[in-house]
C-alpha cells in the first residue's frame, strides 16, 4: 500500500505532501525529517527502508520525489509510480525549486489524486492526468463568451451615458447655467435608497457669484445617506469633501455624481426642500393591480431667519386624482385658491433649522394604467428545468428610473441559472438563492427590456418577484416653482431635492 507522495527537499524539509492513508501531519514530518538521514552516500539504491516503511525516491535537482510505502508493498509497481509521479511535476512547475513547488501546490496534489486512490494505483497515464484534472467544458465556454459579451456591452453603454451626461453639462455651462448634479445611489434592502438630485432655481436676475460659497454645516439631511456600502464609499465622499469645488470637474461613476451633488454646499440654498414619494404596489403574476398606494411629501428646511416669513407657490399638474392635505397651520384658503403654501398668521415664521413637513399627498388605487413600471414573468416548463422569461415596460414614460433592480427567487442547490437572452447585467446571490437583473436607468429611451435563462425548477419557485429603484423626478408631478417672501412679494432663492422610491413592489 501506498502511504503517502511528497515532494521535499535534501534536508527532509516537506514542501507538498498527499497522504493516501489516516496519517497525522507530525507522523509525515516526522518519517520525512528521517529520510536523508537513512541515506548512505555512495550507492545508487532508489529506496530505503526503515522496521516500519519503505522510502522509494528519485533525486530531482535539489529536491527529492519520495514515495512512503509498506514494508510488503510490491516495489516494482512502486518505481514505475514513482516514475510517473516525477513525469507529473515539470508538467505543473517550470523549474524544480521549493517557491515553484509551493506555488503550484494544489495543481500537484489535484494530479496527485488522480494517481493513486485509497493507497493503490490507478490505471492511468500522463494524457489521462491532464484531461482530468482540466475537467474542460465546452458549456462553461459558452457561459464565458457570453458574460464577457455582455461585460463589454455594459461598459460601452456606461461611456456613452457618461458622454452624454458629460455633454449635458458642457452644454448648460456654455449657455450660462449652472450644471445639473446627475446620478443615483442605493441603500436600501437589495439595492438600495435614495437618488437626490438637487437643483438650483435662480429667480433673481443678477448673475451668481464666481466666487465659491464657503462650506456650512447644514447640508442635506440625515435621509441623504450614501447607504451601507462600507468605509470605501466614505472615505471617496470625505476625499471630495476636501476637494470643494474641484470636484465637479470629472465624470465618475454614478454614485460618485451623487456624492458630489450632495458635498456640493452651493447647491443648497437657505430655502431649501425635499419632495419625497414612496410608492407601494402589489400586482398579480397573471395581470391585474392588487393595489397601489402612493405617499408623497414636501419638506421645508430654512437655515436663515430672514427667510423665515415665505410662502410657496405649488404648481400640481397630477390628473390621476390626488388626495392632498396641508399642515394644520397652512392657511388652506390660501392653497385652495391660489396654490400657495403660507401660515394662518403672516406675522408668524416657519421653524428654523428644522424639517417641516408643509404639504403631503396619497394616491390609492387599482388602475392597471397606473403602474409605473410592468413587470411579466413567465416560466414554463421544459422537463426537469424550467425556462424563465421576464420583461418590463416603462407605462409612465415622464419618469426616469435609476439603480433598477428586478430580484426574481430561485430553486437553491441546484446550480446557478443559465442565462440566455439580457437586457443589462445579472448577479446570482448563492447564499440567498436569488437572481438580480440589474439596470442603471430606465427610461423613455429604454422603455422595455428582457431576461431569459433556464434553470431546474417549477414555476411558483420564481416568485414573489420583487422590483426597486429610484428617481430624480416625482410621479405625481407636484412641484414649487417659485418662492416669494411675505412683504413685499420679492422673489427668494432657493433649492430642491427631488426622491421616488419603493417601499414595496412585488409581484405575487
Amino acid at each position: 500500500v501506498l502511504l503517502a507522495a511528497a515532494v521535499c527537499t535534501k534536508a527532509g524539509k516537506a514542501i507538498v505532501s498527499r497522504q493516501f492513508v489516516e496519517m497525522t501531519r507530525t507522523r509525515i514530518e516526522g518519517l520525512l525529517a528521517a529520510f536523508p538521514k537513512l541515506m548512505n552516500t555512495g550507492k545508487q539504491h532508489t529506496f530505503v527502508e526503515t522496521e516500519s516503511v519503505r522510502y522509494v525516491y528519485q533525486p530531482m535537482e535539489k529536491l527529492y520525489m519520495v514515495l512512503i510505502t509498506t514494508k510488503n508493498s510490491n516495489i516494482l509497481e512502486d518505481l514505475e509510480t514513482l516514475r510517473l509521479f516525477s513525469r507529473v511535476i515539470p508538467e505543473y512547475c517550470r523549474a524544480l525549486e521549493e517557491n515553484e513547488i509551493s506555488e503550484h501546490c494544489f495543481d500537484l496534489i489535484f494530479a496527485f489524486d488522480e494517481i493513486v486512490a485509497l493507497g493503490y494505483r490507478e490505471n492511468v497515464n500522463l494524457a489521462q492526468i491532464r484531461t482530468f484534472t482540466e475537467m474542460d467544458s465546452h458549456e462553461e465556454k459558452v457561459f464565458r463568451a457570453v458574460r464577457e459579451t455582455q461585460e463589454r456591452e455594459a461598459k460601452a453603454e456606461m461611456r456613452r451615458k457618461a458622454k452624454e451626461l458629460q455633454q449635458a453639462r458642457r452644454d448648460a455651462e456654455r449657455h450660462g447655467k449652472k450644471a445639473p448634479g446627475f446620478g443615483g445611489f442605493g441603500s436600501s434592502a437589495v439595492s438600495g435608497g435614495v437618488t437626490a438630485m438637487i437643483t438650483e432655481t435662480i429667480i433673481e436676475t443678477e448673475k451668481p457669484k464666481v466666487a465659491p460659497a464657503p462650506a456650512r454645516p447644514s447640508g442635506p439631511s440625515k435621509a441623504l445617506k450614501l447607504g451601507a456600502k462600507g468605509k470605501e464609499v466614505d472615505n471617496f465622499v470625505d476625499k471630495l469633501k476636501s476637494e470643494g469645488e474641484n470636484i465637479m470637474t470629472s465624470v465618475g461613476k454614478r454614485s460618485a455624481e451623487a456624492a458630489k451633488v450632495l458635498t456640493s454646499p452651493i447647491n443648497v440654498e437657505s430655502v431649501h426642500m425635499k419632495i419625497e414619494e414612496k410608492i407601494s404596489l402589489t400586482c398579480g403574476r397573471d395581470g391585474g393591480l392588487q393595489n397601489m398606494e402612493l405617499h408623497g411629501m414636501i419638506m421645508l428646511h430654512i437655515s436663515d431667519e430672514k427667510f423665515a416669513r415665505i410662502r410657496l407657490h405649488v404648481e400640481n399638474e397630477d390628473k390621476r386624482g390626488v388626495q392632498l392635505q396641508t399642515h394644520p397651520n397652512v392657511d388652506k384658503k390660501l392653497f385652495t385658491t391660489e396654490s400657495q403654501i403660507g401660515l394662518k398668521n403672516p406675522e408668524k415664521s416657519f421653524p428654523i433649522n428644522s424639517d417641516v413637513g408643509v404639504l403631503k399627498w396619497r394616491l390609492q388605487t387599482t388602475e392597471e394604467s397606473f403602474i409605473p413600471l410592468t413587470i411579466n414573468c413567465w416560466p414554463s416548463e421544459s422537463g426537469s428545468t424550467c425556462d424563465v422569461n421576464i420583461e418590463y415596460e416603462l407605462q409612465e414614460e415622464s419618469l426616469e428610473l435609476n439603480d433598477v433592480i428586478i430580484t426574481i427567487p430561485v430553486p437553491s442547490g441546484v446550480g446557478a441559472p443559465v442565462i440566455g437572452e439580457i437586457d443589462g447585467e445579472y448577479r446570482h446571490d448563492s447564499r440567498r438563492n436569488l437572481l438580480e437583473w440589474c439596470l442603471p436607468v430606465i427610461d423613455a429611451k429604454n422603455k422595455s427590456g428582457s431576461l431569459e435563462f433556464s434553470i431546474a425548477g417549477q414555476p411558483n419557485d420564481f416568485f414573489p418577484v420583487q422590483v426597486s429603484f429610484v428617481s430624480k423626478k416625482n410621479y405625481c408631478n407636484i412641484q414649487v416653482t417659485k418662492v416669494t417672501q411675505v412683504d413685499g412679494n420679492s422673489p427668494v432663492r432657493f433649492s430642491t431635492e427631488t426622491t421616488f422610491l419603493v417601499d414595496k413592489y412585488e409581484i405575487l
